[in-house]
């Protein structure tokens, strides 16, 4: 019985586009666990080929980072011995390392570790992959699993996916068909001014479009300044599995990078992406469905990973009219 441990210590969006890497380990495996952080847990949690998930917040990639403590170490090693892995897969973003969590895998026992690594691994892997070009993330992740010898089975396009079925969400949003308008992303610098959102709800509502505003407990003010009196304000009134079934009963998602984008493309929803340059589009627009990118992608910011806009008026986003999301959701979904 073969074991594979794969990892993803970052947030819900990064979890999502490792899923056909994932897919591809199961269709192999005898069973997947996957480690995730606090932010990514409800997101590994519908995907496809995953038996269990662990969580573990790790302090070399969250944000807020825990203390660096013998003890915080040793309820990751717990969890590892117990499940005596066979071999470990780790999957990261270009700007990360899988180098600290590949010496607490080797440290636990696991006796097989691949990883995506620039920096000299040593003894810590088995497999240090290398990636050419500038390749979309989930194509990224699919290159680390097929050196490590897995491949897609059969019939599966490679796209994103979630588990089905999702949950009936027709009390929240009555027939699919609507607009989701998600405003909040998770760093400054990747937000669409607040009152160009709320005006590109009045636009798409007086072009006859029924709008769903979606956001986390915490954007709730955001929210109902974007939804007003024209739209379904969802704020805090959905989890994860719930916001995927928002999502795929929806024309089109109009979002920033954020989560919710890459959740859209998991359920087949075409994305207007107001994209910050802040990291590639190339790598991290929605993968694998109709796609409007706004955005000025040459904007001085561009590169820069900033969390919060290093420019005076945050003009890569803040220079896209609503008219030019009205114009993006209609090309996308039709007219109303």
């Amino acid at each position: 019985m073969v074991k594979v441990l794969v990892a993803r210590l970052d947030n819900a969006g990064d979890v999502l586009i490792t899923g056909p890497a994932v897919r591809a380990v199961a269709a192999a495996a005898d069973s997947v666990t996957m480690l995730a952080g606090p932010h990514g847990r409800s997101a590994a949690e519908l995907l496809p080929g995953v038996g269990e998930v662990l969580t573990w917040c790790a302090p070399w990639i969250d944000p807020q980072p825990p203390a660096v403590t013998p003890g915080y170490l040793d309820e990751l090693r717990d969890q590892l011995r117990a499940r005596d892995f066979d071999r470990a897969l780790v999957f990261t973003s270009f700007h990360q390392s899988a180098l600290p969590l590949a010496l607490l895998l080797r440290e636990c026992g696991v006796p097989w570790i691949g990883a995506i690594s620039e920096d000299y691994p040593g003894a810590l892997l088995d497999l240090r992959h290398r990636v050419d070009g500038d390749p979309p993330e989930p194509e990224r992740a699919l290159s680390l699993v097929r050196a490590a010898g897995f491949e897609l089975p059969p019939g599966d396009d490679g796209r994103l996916a979630v588990r089905e079925p999702l949950p009936d969400v027709s009390h929240l949003v009555g027939e699919p068909g609507y607009v989701v308008v998600h405003p909040a992303a998770s760093v400054p610098a990747r937000q669409w001014p607040s009152a160009h959102n709320a005006e590109a709800v009045r636009l798409l509502a007086e072009s006859g479009y029924r709008v769903v505003v979606t956001g986390g407990p915490g954007e709730a003010e955001l929210t109902a300044e974007v939804a007003g009196d024209r739209a379904v304000n969802l704020a805090g009134r959905t989890n994860f599995a719930e916001l995927a079934a928002v999502l795929a009963g929806a024309r089109v998602l109009v979002a920033p990078n954020t989560g919710p984008a890459h959740l859209a493309a998991a359920v087949g929803t075409p994305v207007v992406s107001l994209f910050a340059p802040v990291v590639p589009a190339e790598r991290w627009a929605p993968y694998g469905v109709p796609v409007v990118l706004l955005g000025d992608q040459n904007a001085p910011c561009r590169d820069s990973r900033a969390r919060v806009c290093p420019v005076p008026g945050h003009p890569c986003l803040a220079g896209v009219p609503p008219e030019d999301v009205r114009q993006a959701v209609e090309k996308l979904g039709g007219a109303a």
